[in-house]
């Protein structure tokens, strides 16, 4: 599979975007340091649709957390983001809409 490196590098970012969230309890740096990380990864590599399915990702997250929460199926201790969930969470989600979007389409591609 000659997309190996570019699927890992998403999973890897992924997996050190969630762990930092252990280690840096300051909710609003974790959300400049998810921003940094997206537009990087964005001008890094600018696909279509990527704008569109940050959107989607951040809204959809934002709208099914504040679900989730209302029905007390989740609970968060960090409640910076309407007073409800962390700042930084629909952040997470809206890279990692945009990860699985570019590595789908890789793996289309790769499809014959």
């Amino acid at each position: 599979m000659k997309y190996t490196l570019r699927i890992s590098a998403y999973f890897l970012a992924v997996v050190i975007m969630v762990s930092l969230a252990i280690f840096i309890v300051n909710d609003y740096i974790l959300t400049a340091i998810y921003l940094g990380i997206i537009v990087a990864s964005v001008i890094f590599r600018r696909e279509k649709a990527d704008l569109l399915i940050l959107v989607v990702g951040f809204f959809g997250t934002l709208i099914g957390e504040s679900l989730f929460l209302s029905t007390g199926i989740e609970t968060f201790t960090r409640t910076t983001l309407l007073g409800i969930m962390p700042l930084w969470l629909p952040f997470l989600w809206s890279y990692i809409f945009l990860a699985i979007k570019r590595v789908s389409w890789m793996l289309i591609k790769e499809t014959p």
